[in-house]
Order: C-alpha cells, then structure tokens, then sequence
C-alpha cells in the first residue's frame, strides 16, 4: 500500500476494532471475505484498513470512529434482488441460449444446480431434439429454474409456431427471445397463453420471456404491451378471450430485457457503454408510460467474460449478468474438443463477422472465429455469388466448379437434391418458393453450407476443419486472458459453473477494491484481486 493523501475531518461512525490488515497478500485476502465490511482510519497521511465489528457510541463502550470504509458485497445482491427472486434462483447471472445445442441439457443443468438460471440452445434443432431435452431437464432439475430459446425464424414462421406449440403443451413457462427484429404471432400467443387475475385483481402471465436485443426499436416493441392487431388475431381464433386480451394490455411483451452488446452469433457489434445506459433510459421512460405493477428490468450480454467487466457493468446498473462464448468454451457446451481448444487459443482480434444462415438473404451477419478456420471467406464469398446473380445455372462456369471442389465438395444440384430432402420434412412451402424463385433456390443451396458448418464444428468432424462456424465475440480473448495461468486455463478444466462463479466473487471483489481507491488507498497488485480460484476456495471467502 502507498502512502495515502486520504483525508477527511468527520467520522463515519463508530466500529469494534478487530485487526489491522498489513499491505501485500493480506489485503488481498481481507478483501475476498466480500460478506465482511472493511473499516479505514486516517492517521494523518497514512490510512489504515482494519477488520472489525459496526456499532455505535451507545452500542460500543471502548469502539473507535471510522473514516470510511468497503462495504460488504455479497454476490446474491449484486444487480436487482427482485430478478433473483421473481426467477427463484441465487446468483443474477444468466447463461445464454448457444444455437444447436451448444447450451446443452448438461449447461443448462449445471446452471441450475448452481443458482443460476440457463438456456437451452433450441435454435436449429428438430422439434423432436428440442422435446428430448425437455424432458431431459425435467428428471434432472425438477423444481430448479431453466429455460428455452425461441429464435426470430423469418423464413420459417412455421417453425416459430411448432416450437411454441411444444413449449405450451410440455409447459415451459420461461422463453429467451433471440434475434427478433419485430415481435412475431407466435411469440404474443406464447406470452399471453394462460392469462388471468389474481384474487388481488392483479394480471398473472404465466409465460415469462427474457428478450436479447441490440436495438432500440426492438427494445421498444418488447417494453410495451402485446400489441392489439395481434390480441385481436387471437381472439378471433379462439385462443384468447377478449377478457383474456384486455388484461394483456397491463403487461409489457418482456420484462426483462437483455442488451446484446459485441457478442458472438448474431449481432450488431455495439458497444456495452452506449448501449445499454440508452436503453435503461428507455426502459425507464416505458415505465413510467405504462406504470406496470412489476417494474420492468434490463441485464448485460456480450463481453461478459471477465470480472473487472462484470464489475463495470453492475458500475453501470445491470439488472442481471448474460454471458455466451465464454460457457460455449466449457466442458459441458454441446460442441467437441477441437472446438473448445480453438476457443482457448482465441484472441481477441481472432474474430470477424460473416453471413448468417437463417437469415442469409437479408444481408443479417454473425460474430465467429477467424483464425484456424476459412469459413468466414468462403461464406462472404457465397454472399457475394448471391447478391451478384439470378441462378445456380447463372453462375460463372469457373465459381461454380470451385465452390463444388472446395467449399461444398459435391456437386451443387447433388446439395439441391438433399435440400429438397430436408425441406419436405421441414417446411415443403420453402420448396414451393424455390421452384417458383430460381434466386431463392440458389439461396437455400448457399443456406446448405451455412447450415452444415456449425454441425461439422459440433461433430468435431476433421476433414472439415477449415469450414468449422464457431460462433464467438471477442470477450473470449479477455476470458483467455484473464485464466492464463490459473486453474481456469486448460480446456479440460472450465466448467460453466466454477467460470460464473469465479466472474461474480471477482466482481464483488473488485467492487471492493475501487471502494477503497475512491477513499485513497492504493492497491499493490490489482490483478491478483480476481484470479480464478478453485470452487471450493470461493466457498471459504464466503463462509
């Protein structure tokens, strides 16, 4: 500790001394013990930090005055109470939906058995893959809180209608909306099913859904009520009464509203420090417009991936913590090895953006890895065949054999042939389009290989290394850096729940820390302050 220009002539209060804590390991320590305040005394230029017990001078015959102090950060009440509590979880950290799987039944499971709430990544999956998992989920986390991703389909609204037939029937009352660039039919009837009074009089939703947004316009749309032409459809159709319909004007669409910051998938690469002050703005502003009766709240996703930036954004006011990449690194994600070791060899400028599969022809991108894998350039490539011509048949002879040698390695009306495949299983009204659309016929082909990619890179199948899609934003690099070193660093030892729980004690710490600096004491080694710890060495601080 260096010397200390801390002054101040009034106490703070009155404390039962306990022990001085020396410079160096010691105060590192004293400030892991977050569930314990730290008290300072300033003796001239120098200031103390001691351990000890608050009181009073009525409570406290031989106490000593105060000049400040670190209060205790206990991790359950970081971020807003009210989130751990509504959701029947410990800890405001949130593992986010993976597509295909990659938050698996096993991360989700982890999750939950921890106090933390988990999505199960249902993007991509047949239905029949999505039921298994529920009822996976339901022998292993009976009376824990999970959920599962809905994501915006806009080429496939049947499948958006499939996977809430199945989350109503099966039950599954808490939904992550991604990707949604307006609010869809299917995602209003799965938020309003089941809606009624209380003996209170009060409106009860039983669908909760948690929305992933990067835009204000979208924010917005979830802030407010359902909106009415589409109350109106279902009342029409007998799934809502016009009772039922009036009291879904007295909630908002989410209640809780995730900003997505620079992510991995799909994103707008913005960043956390504009956006998400905008949209607590807006949050607040929405309101006090529709004066709901429970508050409406925001959290943080997208380069979670550290403590000093889990400790910023709660600096910033998050309702609750979201992180992706970083649990896609974990042993329990729904990808192979190879991937994961990709994953901890990844630095921050190791990523780019390329064209999404679901929602290709619009131009949408997402975040993944560039280094060790060409799928980026082969896929901008194919983009860029679309953009440029009417047909398959239109293609350049040259382009045309070598996207068939070396990016689908087959010939293309062979990919046309297992595409009509999948689609009359799937959805046969893509196949009555293609044939009618010879430019969205080359689309799904090109869509073949976006769709195949990250399937190659979950399978760990070698031979396709080079055209593995890994999802990934650059917070994955600061995670890396970060466990360099520590018991956090080989791939093998990252599980979801020792990396939550060593993001949310480093924060709690760190929060700690800068109480201190901002009263003027100086810390020797600040990155010490949140290293990666063992489980059960956390377990200790907090006992």
């Amino acid at each position: 500790m260096q010397e200390s220009q801390y002054k101040t002539s009034e106490p703070l209060g009155m404390f039962a001394p306990g022990e001085q804590v020396a410079v160096g390991p010691a105060l590192t320590a004293t400030l892991r013990c977050i569930n314990q305040p730290l008290y300072l005394l300033a003796q001239g230029c120098d200031t103390q930090v001691m351990t000890g017990t608050a009181g009073s001078l009525q409570d406290l015959a031989e106490g000593q005055v105060f000049n400040g102090m670190a209060l205790a950060c206990p991790i359950e009440k970081l971020g807003d109470v009210s989130f751990c509590r509504d959701y029947a979880i410990r800890y405001p950290y949130v593992g986010g939906s993976m597509a295909k799987g990659i938050s698996s039944v096993a991360m989700v499971e982890a999750l939950a058995h921890a106090g933390m709430l988990g999505f199960f990544g249902a993007a991509g999956l047949l239905v029949e893959e999505v039921e298994a998992a529920i009822d996976q989920l339901e022998s292993s986390s009976a009376g824990l809180t999970y959920g599962f991703n809905l994501i915006h389909s806009p080429n496939e609204p049947e499948l958006e209608n499939a996977l809430v037939d199945l989350y109503l029937r099966r039950g599954i009352t808490l939904v992550e909306a991604s990707a949604f660039l307006a609010l869809t039919p299917a995602l209003v009837r799965y938020r309003t099913h089941g809606i009624y009074r209380d003996g209170q009089g009060r409106v009860v939703a039983p669908n909760r859904i948690i929305a992933k947004i990067s835009r204000e316009e979208v924010a917005a749309r979830f802030f407010a009520p359902p909106p009415e032409r589409f109350l109106q459809k279902l009342v029409d159709s007998g799934e809502l009464t016009a009772e039922q319909a009036e009291m879904a004007a007295e909630i908002p669409m989410a209640q809780d509203v995730t900003v997505e910051s620079d992510s991995g998938g799909h994103t707008d690469n913005r960043p956390a420090m504009a956006l998400f002050p905008t949209i607590r703005a807006q949050k607040n502003a929405c309101q006090k417009e529709y004066n709901y009766t429970q508050p409406l709240r925001v959290g943080l996703g997208g380069g979670i991936a550290t403590p000093a930036a889990a400790a910023a954004a709660f600096a910033l006011g998050v309702d609750y913590l979201v992180t992706g990449t970083i649990n896609q690194a974990c042993v329990e994600s729904g990808t192979c090895d190879e991937v994961r070791k990709m994953l901890a060899e990844t630095r921050q400028a190791d990523v780019t953006m390329a064209p999404s599969g679901d929602m290709f022809e619009m131009g949408v991108k997402v975040q993944v890895i560039k280094r060790g894998t060409m799928f980026s350039m082969r896929a901008a490539k194919l983009y860029e065949l679309y953009r440029a011509h009417s047909s398959i048949e239109d293609l350049p002879v040259e382009e045309r054999q070598k996207l068939e040698k070396t990016v689908f390695r087959k010939n293309l009306d062979q990919v046309w042939e297992e595409t009509r495949s999948f689609f009359s299983q799937r959805d046969t009204r893509q196949l009555t389009t293609a044939e009618a659309d010879p430019k969205y016929k080359m689309a799904l082909v090109f869509r073949w290989y976006l769709g195949q990619s990250p399937v190659w890179a979950n399978r760990g199948v070698q031979d396709r290394k080079l055209d593995y899609q890994i999802w990934c934003g650059p917070a994955m690099g600061a995670f890396n850096e970060w466990v360099k070193g520590s018991v956090l660093d080989a791939p093998e030892q990252r599980k979801t729940a020792t990396v939550a729980m060593n993001i949310l004690f480093g924060a709690a710490v760190l929060i700690r820390a800068n109480q201190l600096k901002l009263q003027g004491v100086s810390l020797d080694d600040e990155a010490e302050l949140s290293a990666p710890l063992e489980i059960e060495q956390i377990k200790e601080f907090l006992s």
